[in-house]
């Protein structure tokens, strides 16, 4: 097989078995990804679902029993002794616990008076001593939520039933229905309902089978193994003999939510020599982790499908991939045989070699052989002519060629000849600003401008344009002896050029325009000449032709000007400090107009314009601010040193300097803002209890009343006095809703000096009286 055909045959399986196989592995790794987070978030959906059922059921049975302890009945009966003969009482008692059964059923209902010594349950009645409830009582003492579930075994707690006072008379309709079951939940109530940690004066204790909670557990075959643990890490709800598979792995999941504070979450574990995904989820409402255990097996199952069908798919699309690959590449190879065999009956000599050669470095060796023939080396001379005078130009222009080189060199060239006075014009870009171009390109609008003049103006008037570092140069020739003609003719040549440039390109240039000279050794000085008279853009404009001749000495600075410009730096800083954009315009203004005034030699401007400069940056590092950061590039001194004309530079300092650093300034003044403002709400949430007073916080903070009065006036929306009224009241809402205190009690708390004070605020703020609101609430 010829050996190139070889290469391109293996390049062509290379890059079409290539994608064939990254495009297969990435499909099954990301399918196999989506299905475990899929099946990840299925069991997250699954335990969330259970949670849901299981939380309504015993939410529901809460507000039932919340509604049954505040029932006027039960208030009533906490407040006194009970016996037997109050029979139509304590079946008034008992009846309550059916609607109790009507949300969900239960194991057995207790109601407890510890002052008075008597219990009520489902079916009986009697002293707590009769119950073996009495073992627990003494646990739920230690609890100091007034509402708590418990997990427990009670299967020593069927007592017998003691004298129930005529219990025994109920009907089988009045009679609750219990379920026998030794694992129950209990959810036990203090008597009143008020966290604290003095002995309340009784108990309501609900009893719920495990097995009654564990039928709305789900049953997903999916899911994997599902149970629930309760605060203690205790296994409930499920097989009990499934607690100590799980033992080390429920201890895990005890550390993690420990640790993260996160109430859900996934992970992967080892039980039993086998990897299993776990999914869990902590309750809100009592603590409870619901757990979910599922295989790896299960999970991967639906991924091991995917990767036989990538696997065969990828080996078809490879068959067919090379099978392509073979046809294309001797389609593909056929040109070149032909070239081949063409290139084999030149007489052209070929070199001998020991080994087989590559077809196109054999053919490289028969054309090569062609073209190095005395035509064409002509041929690549005159293409190398224009690149030769331009070089021998630059080393003239430098100072780098003699007059006796130039004399000998220069007739190689076809430069001008009887010429008798030489010029120099120097052309260079104002600015881009403005224009459809960018600063990128620069060097190549210079490229098209060198062309442009060297179409524009005959060869025998000129001699070869070049670009000299950022402008375009040309050197005149003419047979003029008279000055004057000479200046007004070199200045029309200059016109003609920049009138074209910004006919064609729409670029805003300038040139510079050097003296007359008769001696070729002048060159340099000339091109210094129409340098410097450049540069008296700073003063004069931009878009001008300017002679050496006209631009003005250089003079003695006054001494005075510095102190002058010195002021209004300052004041200018004051303005930029404010934010005020209208006095720092008038100020810089007011700045340029007095450069303007005293006429500087155009070499002071950049001086002047650093030291401005200087002064910007120092009120960005005033702030603890980076000058790069808060500028940026375009706002570095070396672009000042660039720009060209006064415009640019009045412009960039606007745009580019004041503008960011008024910006930067408010930015750092409301930051310190809403942190005063942050540390005053801190402290009114701290000390509401208090006596609380803005002179207070400014003692605290360490700044004067009125100023804090107007930052967390502008931060908060309303004054300090308003907020902290509000926040009292919202705190008031809250014990309302969720307390049996008294007005005067919250008042106290709130530190009013009476309860009138305290409910004529609340009215104000929420328009109903305390008592009212707690009525609508409840």
């Amino acid at each position: 097989m010829p050996k190139y055909l070889l290469r391109l045959l293996c390049f062509t399986l290379i890059l079409g078995a290539l994608p064939v196989i990254v495009i297969g592995s990435v499909s099954y790794t990301i399918a196999s990804r989506d299905i475990e987070q899929k099946v990840r978030e299925s069991n997250l959906q699954i335990l969330h679902q259970t949670q849901m059922r299981v939380e309504q059921v015993l939410r529901s049975l809460q507000l039932s029993s919340i509604q049954y302890v505040n029932s006027p009945l039960v208030l009533q009966a906490m407040k006194k002794p009970l016996d037997s003969s109050e029979f139509q009482e304590i079946r008034d008692l008992t009846s309550g616990f059916n609607n109790l059964q009507a949300v969900t059923s239960i194991d057995q209902a207790y109601l407890v008076n510890l002052d008075e010594d008597w219990v009520v349950s489902m079916r009986s009645f009697g002293k707590l001593d009769d119950f073996s409830i009495r073992d627990r009582i003494g646990s739920y003492l230690t609890y100091t939520n007034s509402l708590f579930w418990v997990t427990q075994n009670v299967s020593s707690a069927k007592e017998s039933v003691p004298v129930s006072a005529g219990m025994g008379e109920l009907t089988p309709e009045q009679a609750p229905t219990l379920i026998s079951s030794d694992n129950v939940v209990s959810m036990v109530f203090k008597i009143p309902m008020i966290p604290t940690n003095v002995k309340p004066k009784g108990f309501l204790v609900i009893d719920i089978a495990d097995a009654e909670l564990s039928s709305f557990l789900s049953r997903n075959p999916n899911s994997g193994d599902l149970y629930v643990l309760d605060r203690d890490q205790k296994y409930f709800l499920n097989d009990t003999s499934q607690g100590t598979k799980y033992d080390r792995l429920n201890q895990e999941i005890h550390e993690i939510v420990q640790t993260t504070g996160e109430p859900e979450g996934f992970f992967s574990a080892e039980v039993e020599g086998k990897q299993v995904a776990v999914s869990y989820r902590q309750s809100p409402l009592n603590g409870w982790l619901y757990v979910s255990v599922v295989s790896f097996g299960q999970i991967t199952a639906e991924s091991q499908k995917i990767a036989l069908v990538t696997g065969v798919a990828t080996l078809v699309m490879l068959c067919v991939t090379g099978l392509v690959a073979i046809y294309g590449s001797r389609r593909m190879y056929s040109p070149i045989s032909r070239l081949l065999q063409f290139t084999k009956g030149l007489d052209a000599p070929v070199a001998p070699s020991g080994r087989r050669q590559d077809e196109f470095i054999y053919i490289e060796e028969q054309l090569s052989t062609l073209f190095s023939s005395e035509k064409t080396m002509r041929e690549q001379m005159k293409g190398q002519h224009v690149h030769l005078q331009e070089f021998f130009m630059t080393k003239l222009l430098t100072g780098k060629i003699s007059e006796e080189d130039f004399r000998y060199q220069g007739e190689l060239y076809d430069f001008p000849t009887g010429w008798a006075s030489l010029g120099v014009l120097m052309l260079q870009i104002d600015t881009l600003e403005g224009t459809r171009y960018e600063e990128q390109d620069r060097d190549l609008l210079l490229f098209a401008v060198n062309n442009m003049v060297g179409e524009l103006l005959p060869s025998k008037v000129r001699f070869t344009p070049v670009m000299l570092d950022d402008a375009q140069i040309t050197m005149l020739a003419s047979e003029l002896d008279d000055e004057m003609q000479l200046k007004e003719w070199m200045h029309t040549q200059a016109d003609w050029i920049r009138e074209r440039v910004v006919t064609y390109l729409n670029l805003p240039v300038s040139i510079g325009v050097s003296r007359p000279y008769s001696c070729i050794g002048d060159t340099p000085r000339a091109v210094q000449e129409s340098r410097e008279a450049l540069q008296g853009r700073v003063s004069l404009g931009s878009r001008i032709i300017l002679h050496y001749e006209d631009i003005q000495p250089r003079g003695q600075m006054e001494a005075a000007l510095y102190t002058q410009l010195r002021m209004i730096e300052d004041q200018l800083a004051s303005a930029l400090k404010q934010g005020d954009e209208e006095k720092t315009d008038a100020y810089f203004t007011q700045y340029l107009g007095l450069l303007a005034d005293k006429k500087l030699h155009f070499s002071e401007y950049p001086v002047i314009m650093v030291q401005l400069l200087s002064r910007v940056y120092q009120l960005v590092q005033e702030q603890g601010g980076d000058v790069a950061e808060v500028l940026g590039e375009k706002a570095s001194m070396a672009r000042l040193l660039k720009l060209s004309t006064l415009d640019e530079m009045t412009s960039w300092f606007r745009k580019r300097l004041f503008q960011p650093v008024m910006r930067f300034w408010r930015e750092q003044e409301e930051s310190q803002y809403m942190n005063i403002a942050r540390r005053m709400i801190r402290l009114i949430e701290e000390r509401y209890d208090r006596e609380l007073s803005l002179e207070a916080c400014a003692a605290e903070l360490h700044f004067h009343p009125v100023y804090l009065s107007r930052v967390f006036k502008k931060e908060a929306g309303v004054n300090f006095t308003e907020y902290l009224a509000e926040y009292r009241m919202e705190k008031a809402k809250t014990w309302l809703q969720t307390t049996n205190l008294k007005i005067s009690e919250i008042a106290e708390k709130l530190n009013y000096t009476n309860p009138t004070a305290f409910i004529r605020m609340f009215r104000k703020i929420t328009g109903t009286t305390p008592g009212k609101y707690r009525e609508q609430q409840r």
